[in-house]
């Protein structure tokens, strides 16, 4: 076990904070061959609201943290 946890990568403090998937979803075109109802935009919008949310209570966390 010990060779294996040597073996591991030590995650960096910017690999933390990395938000390319997440700015992906809010940003990303509109595909043509995508169905689109008002289920699915719905679905898409709350969790687009959900991730903020998540991301605020987050930050909010940290600066307690650190305050």
């Amino acid at each position: 076990m010990n060779q294996e946890a040597s073996k591991r990568e030590k995650i960096t403090f910017k690999e933390y904070f990395q938000l390319g998937e997440v700015w992906g979803y809010f940003f990303r075109k509109k595909d043509p061959n995508r169905p689109s109802n008002i289920n699915i935009k719905m679905m898409h919008g709350i969790n687009k609201i959900s991730i903020l949310i998540f991301l605020v209570g987050v930050i909010y966390m940290i600066i307690k943290h650190w305050l």
